[in-house]
């Protein structure tokens, strides 16, 4: 094991450890232009953010702490010996940035990567000898505010509990000693092995992580491949295949083919496929690619419309000594449609009539913003896509409309807009404050509604951003009933700074900034920002307020008011909420499933505050069987959904099949909140038809 590191004349010394019977991953040292970037990162984010923050030592000790933590959340893999040693160096971060100087981040690292081969060793030394479930001990799940070990005795018997923690789930879950030893060994072994598979770009990107983040919540730094992957989130669209991968035993494997893509219109691959090599056009060598990162084997798949591509092939039945077989696929644009807005319809007794109520899902504001520009008239966006599915909706005379955003974490601000437009007709949606006080009103500006009846918007923790912006307007307007859990609390605007296109540089090498600009709030002067969008009719939820959320984050911006625009609402939905919410309750109380959603959700947060788990096979055991026996009640009670209970392995450890199977399981489940939320909307359809 490499024995220091220095920095800016401090040594950074990792003890040996009896454990660590392999080689050290090989060091990674900073590049030219990632110093480079850095520094211009730093320089324009002191300057142009909403609340410029001085790069000073005060901000360095951020950095560093968000640092550490990104590298250890569950303080796991650092003794407090290595912290101390990393936080010698906690002011000094700000001037080695100004002297585009990396060392510092670079050698904490290098220590990690060092821990973890360490630690991965230990572990795999552990399932030799096995474990003795009898006595009374008990493992700490939730670790992240607890003290680092403070000597190597006190890291390996927390590592102790945790591989008879992983040792107990698999024993409960009906594997057998040798299965258990082989599979714990392979996962701890691919861990390991990923310690040296980083390369200096994640060095960076990790970094520079913690330092955007230091900033504000949801300012951050895209490298190269990370701003890849955002304009593919945004434009719902790639050129490559058409093939959904995953990492499995150091193969890439097929594990979803795209309707409608090369892959799938070829007929030549097939789900467990696992591609062994790649080669670029007709000609090119075929590069070998088993071991190689996921990452690494999809950027030399991807490429530009019309070219080709060379795949090696490992049949999904044959074993490692199989007959391979080469393929040629022609890349062309593939759409994203499962992050794509969908519409399904529900019909649901409301009084004494069925309504129908259509359901439309919205993942994110998506806009594909190179399309618009060039002026493709056919460019992908959220809110065009939700109006042809209105229009269906209109032709399918459906009496009300549940706009599902949970889990939309946001998107195109323009989009959030439009898609209340689709709504409301004309009028202000938002107001937005630049750093300057400066306070700008943004309008939709649509002729006529696309639908002018009954309407819900549910929400969940997970909604933030654009999708409060469309939540808070309709709940302003009074156009509908906000349904769900408190929403995330992000009341700010971001926007992409290309680095390279500030110097005028003409390769790219610098990356991106997305960088906070502004505040958002709503139009009756108040923000979302922390406290976020609040449902008229409230749901429960699973997500901790704690641990996710603008108010989890200790350097959010404050909430604040402004004055209102001038709006005219549309409706006044406040009249029907005792109405709405006394059928609610009512509903609510007599429907097996939701007070078994209530038990679960229940459960979990116990669970949650408990903090630990017992490592006494007979405890355990009859936690499981007082699981089994709440299931099996429900089945018998006609509940079709029986949770596959925990196997302790993880996703990759199943076979593919399995692993579908479950996913697939999961889809079909009842969604019991949908179906509540849309028994409201049907309500509301009801009483606004009732004299």
């Amino acid at each position: 094991m490499r024995i220091a590191y220095v920095i800016l004349g401090a040594f950074l010394a990792l003890a040996p450890s009896a454990y660590a019977e392999v080689a050290s991953p090989p060091a990674l040292k900073p590049l030219t232009r990632q110093a480079q970037a850095a520094e211009l990162s730093a320089q324009f984010l002191s300057r142009y953010s909403y609340k410029p923050v001085p790069l000073d030592d005060a901000l360095s000790a951020r950095v560093m702490d968000g640092f550490i933590k990104s590298l250890d959340p569950d303080r796991m893999l650092f003794l407090q010996a290595d912290i101390d040693r990393f936080l010698a160096d906690r002011n000094e971060i700000d001037d080695a940035i100004e002297r585009q100087d990396l060392k510092i981040p670079f050698a904490i690292f290098n220590a990690y990567q060092d821990r973890v081969v360490d630690r991965m060793t230990y572990a795999r030394s552990l399932l030799k000898q096995g474990f003795d479930f009898s006595g009374k001990e008990d493992y700490a799940v939730l670790r992240d505010k607890a003290p680092w070990p403070q000597s190597e005795a006190e890291s390996n018997d927390l590592w102790r509990k945790r591989v008879k923690n992983d040792w107990l789930r698999l024993k409960l879950g009906g594997k057998d000693e040798a299965a258990i030893r082989e599979t714990l060994d392979k996962r701890y072994e691919n861990t390991l092995e990923r310690a040296y598979k980083f390369k200096s770009d994640d060095v960076f990107q990790s970094f520079m992580d913690a330092y955007s983040n230091a900033i504000d919540p949801h300012t951050d730094y895209f490298g190269a491949a990370a701003s890849v992957d955002f304009n593919v989130s945004m434009k719902l669209s790639l050129f490559g295949i058409g093939a959904v991968l995953q990492e499995r035993d150091d193969y890439t494997t097929i594990r979803e083919l795209v309707p409608g893509g090369p892959a799938q219109l070829s007929g030549k691959l097939a789900v467990g496929d696992r591609i062994t090599g790649v080669g670029q056009g007709k000609d090119g060598p075929i590069k070998e690619v088993v071991g190689t990162r996921l990452d690494e084997v999809v950027q030399m798949i991807r490429g530009k419309k019309g070219t080709v591509v060379r795949l090696d092939i490992l049949p999904a039945d044959a074993g490692a000594d199989g007959v391979h077989r080469v393929i040629s696929l022609v890349r062309d644009k593939i759409s994203l449609d499962k992050q794509a807005a969908r519409k399904t319809v529900l019909s649901v007794k409301a009084g004494e009539t069925t309504r129908k109520i259509g359901i439309i899902t919205l993942p994110v504001f998506y806009e594909d913003f190179e399309a618009k520009n060039k002026g493709d008239k056919d460019y992908k966006s959220a809110s065009r896509d939700v109006a042809k599915l209105l229009g269906e909706l209109n032709e399918e005379k459906v009496d009300g409309v549940l706009i599902d955003l949970r889990n939309n974490g946001g998107g195109s601000l323009d989009e959030a807009i439009d898609l209340t437009g689709l709504f409301i007709g004309k009028g202000p949606v938002v107001q937005q404050r630049a750093s300057n006080g400066k306070i700008e009103v943004k309008s939709a500006d649509l002729r006529t509604p696309a639908w002018t009846g009954p309407l819900g918007v549910l929400i969940n923790r997970g909604s933030a951003s654009a999708s409060e912006i469309f939540a808070a307007a309709i709940q302003d307007y009074g156009r509908g009933v906000i349904i769900g859990e408190p929403s995330f609390g992000k009341g700010t605007v971001q926007t992409v700074v290309d680095l390279d296109q500030i110097v005028h540089n003409s390769k790219p090498e610098f990356g991106e900034l997305k960088v906070t600009i502004a505040q958002f709030f709503r139009i009756n002067g108040g923000t979302t920002q922390l406290r976020g969008v609040t449902p008229d009719i409230s749901l429960p939820g699973l997500s901790d307020p704690t641990n996710f959320g603008e108010t989890s984050y200790d350097n959010a911006l404050p909430w604040a008011e402004i004055k209102p625009a001038k709006y005219a609402p549309e409706g006044d939905v406040t009249a029907l909420l005792p109405a709405l919410q006394s059928r609610h309750d009512a509903r609510a109380k007599a429907d097996p499933d939701f007070q078994r959603l209530l038990q679960d959700i229940a459960d979990l947060k116990a669970q949650r505050e408990k903090g630990v788990v017992s490592l006494n096979e007979a405890e355990r055991r009859k936690e499981a069987a007082a699981r089994e026996a709440r299931f099996k009640a429900r089945a018998e009670a006609g509940d079709d959904e029986n949770p596959a209970g925990d196997d302790g392995l993880q996703a990759d450890e199943r076979s593919l099949s399995a692993d579908i199977a479950m996913e697939n399981a999961r889809k079909k489940a009842k969604d019991v909140l949908l179906d509540e939320s849309a028994a409201i909307v049907a309500d509301a359809a009801d009483l606004g038809r009732t004299p």
